[in-house]
């Protein structure tokens, strides 16, 4: 067990998880290899089941959450911790309480921890200078959702085993997106050749200079990809429509089973939630068999008591 913790402090060094962008391919590597270990390990009675005894995390969901919220909270208390989740309206927020003021009174009460979903780009980064204890980024604004990628890309390597070379096609709302973003970076890192596909507003031609391929037709898109992410349309981030109607951007860029079987027989189809059924994908393909979007959700709760061990028990964390 020592060996193990000596391990993890040479490898990860991390007291937050802020993005993939800032993460290393051996950091990410790390976390998912963590991931792997953990979730054979199920139902064991091994030590690192009971790491976080003792520990409270906050759960402070500034924007609406079904999956990454309840994943971090099973997650947690996979590890013996204590939780307990915040939304925006039930804070002293919407009482003019700054986010300053939120986390260091949360801080002040306990927090070992604090998971952070809000809808301004940076604020986990804004928090990580203010408070002590580790911030978890489960998404800000347009940005990053490094939790979200992780598990994506776990899922993927699940089925396809190493990415190198692998064509991964990211189809829907890339400009609004933290998804895409996150995996974006986590992909390019892991060496596979990224796609991203959509209309021309929302998916302009400055994400090549990131090292994507941008294509404004489907079919270019999903030829030879290895697998697909689809991605809802982010309305509640947008100030106006990007294309005249649902039911065009459906009929051009949604996945259904004509689209699906001119694609690699083996292609697999992933989404990270929530779907919207009839738009970027039909329920005959969310629900077939070449779509992973259940094994997304479940994989999840290990990728997140990956995050959570190594970020919590880290060094860094343990003398700030």
């Amino acid at each position: 067990m020592e060996a193990r913790n000596f391990l993890e402090s040479m490898i990860w060094q991390q007291k937050s998880l802020l993005s993939i962008e800032g993460l290393s391919s051996e950091e990410i590597l790390f976390i998912l290899d963590k991931a792997k270990s953990l979730k054979e390990s199920k139902g064991n009675e091994e030590p690192i089941f009971h790491s976080l005894r003792g520990k409270r995390i906050i759960n402070l969901f500034m924007e609406p959450s079904t999956r990454t919220r309840v994943a971090f909270e099973i997650a947690a208390k996979s590890l013996g911790a204590d939780t307990i989740s915040i939304s925006g309206e039930a804070s002293s927020l919407t009482k003019g309480e700054t986010l300053k003021d939120t986390a260091m009174n949360v801080q002040a009460l306990g927090a070992d921890a604090i998971v952070l979903r809000h809808s301004s780009p940076g604020s986990p980064l804004f928090l990580s200078r203010i408070v002590d204890v580790p911030i978890i980024n489960a998404g800000d604004g347009a940005h990053e959702h490094p939790s979200q990628a992780l598990l994506d890309i776990y899922t993927l390597r699940e089925k396809l085993g190493d990415l190198r070379d692998r064509k991964i096609t990211i189809l829907g709302d890339i400009l609004f997106s933290r998804v895409a973003r996150s995996n974006l970076w986590g992909l390019l890192k892991l060496g596979a050749k990224v796609t991203l596909a959509g209309t021309s507003t929302l998916v302009p031609r400055e994400f090549e200079k990131l090292g994507a391929r941008v294509t404004h037709d489907p079919s270019v898109a999903l030829k030879d990809a290895d697998a697909v992410m689809l991605l809802r349309i982010q309305h509640e981030r947008q100030q106006a429509s990007h294309f005249p109607s649902l039911a065009e951007y459906a009929n051009v860029f949604g996945l259904d089973s004509k689209v699906l079987s001119a694609m690699k027989r083996n292609a697999i189809i992933l989404h990270p939630g929530p779907l919207n059924r009839g738009v970027e994908i039909e329920s005959e393909v969310a629900d077939s068999g070449r779509a992973v979007i259940l094994q997304q959700v479940a994989n999840g709760i290990a990728v997140r008591m990956a995050i959570l061990h190594l970020c919590i028990t880290s060094e860094k964390s343990n003398h700030s």
